[in-house]
């Protein structure tokens, strides 16, 4: 049965620039009830992305944000079963810290925590804290994330750590109480240097689901790269797809909202994202910068073709979407799928009440939620 996931909305906006988008204002309560209603769903997991400043534009697009951690604290307290994972923007916090705050909420939700390692793309998130340390970051940071994960698996492994590296040095550093089990390390290396740190360090990577719109059998390329990069190392490591859905009764319905979201499509937020991501010189056309700043590239210069979501999506009637999530299922490498909704509280129940029960890939769940 393949894993199913939703990215939580911890910043404004969701995932669409664009003034006519859902506003989606993030608050506990929002995603709290997000994450409760996928839980009676059978939804195996959720995300919470961190993000420390939002892109210029009237959609004020991510200009909202809640912090990762505090608030999946707050939502382990109040499920039960799903899987919570929190990211951690490197440059913000030391290894040590990280170790413990991810082991404080396995207190809370013993062994439903798992931490998602952000490098860092978007140097202005770190400018304004006087946290960036310069450009050669760019060229560095998975070489530092190796070590600040390597820190944190000392710790909780064995509570001690005289880890000594090039960016870390501890000194006979404890950690205690340690966490109840093991603590899953997920990441979204798309770069051949990302896939290989992925390869080597972590347990999951989330991957892009290949193409535009409604083209899921495209969506295992980016997994059958991290199974060729495991390969090398020997371990197993699962691969999560992401996707966008858009669906309602009808395809003309659901596609419909998508040109209504397209009306407001933000081209300040747009060319800020260029900015920010073609900051870093050193990419890899595969990587997740690269990728986005030649799209907001495109889109400036020939603006008639913007949208308000340049990610992969799913488009159209319930049974549509379905059929098309089955198929992204088949594809080789893929474990789970992690979903994004226009609006979240609305896609959350066409999902578990519509789509799912339509899904091959799914009918394990419906029986795990159908028992609960």
């Amino acid at each position: 049965m393949t894993k199913i996931g939703v990215f939580i909305p911890i910043g404004s906006r969701g995932w669409f620039m664009s003034t006519t988008s859902p506003e989606t204002y993030p608050t506990f309560d929002l995603n709290k009830t997000v994450v409760q209603r996928a839980e009676h769903y059978g939804f195996d997991f959720a995300l919470a992305m961190i993000k420390l400043r939002g892109y210029n534009g009237p959609s004020e697009f991510w200009q909202h944000n809640l912090e990762a951690f505090t608030l999946m604290a707050g939502i382990a307290a109040v499920t039960s079963k799903i899987k919570l994972y929190a990211s951690i923007a490197l440059l913000t916090l030391p290894p040590p810290l990280a170790a413990r705050m991810a082991s404080t909420i396995d207190s809370i939700a013993p062994g439903r925590f798992g931490v998602n390692i952000v490098t860092g793309w978007q140097p202005k998130e770190y400018q304004q804290m006087g946290l960036w340390p310069g450009d050669e970051h760019f060229k560095n940071r998975y070489a530092y994330a190796t070590e600040y994960v390597k820190v944190m698996k000392e710790l909780w492994e064995t509570g001690t750590s005289n880890f000594d590296g090039e960016y870390f040095h501890m000194d006979d550093c404890k950690l205690s109480p340690r966490p109840s089990s093991h603590i899953d390390i997920v990441a979204a290396g798309t770069s051949d240097r990302g896939m290989q740190f992925v390869a080597e360090e972590c347990d999951y990577n989330f991957v892009g689901a290949g193409g535009k719109i409604n083209e899921p059998q495209l969506g295992g390329e980016n997994a059958q790269r991290l199974m060729q990069a495991a390969e090398k190392t020997g371990r197993k490591v699962g691969a999560y797809t992401l996707i966008t859905i858009i669906a309602d009764r009808t395809d003309e319905m659901a596609f419909a909202k998508w040109e209504h979201y397209n009306e407001g499509v933000d081209l300040e937020a747009i060319e800020w994202m260029g900015q920010q991501s073609g900051a870093d010189k050193f990419s890899a056309s595969t990587s997740t910068a690269a990728r986005m700043a030649a799209g907001a590239a495109q889109i400036l210069k020939d603006p008639s073709q913007a949208k308000a979501n340049g990610g992969p999506k799913l488009i159209g009637s319930y049974e549509n979407v379905a059929r098309m999530l089955d198929i992204l299922a088949e594809q080789p490498g893929i474990d789970g799928i992690m979903l994004i909704f226009d609006d979240f509280i609305t896609g959350i129940e066409q999902f578990g009440q519509y789509i799912q029960p339509l899904m091959k890939s799914r009918n394990g769940a419906l029986a795990k939620s159908a028992a609960a």
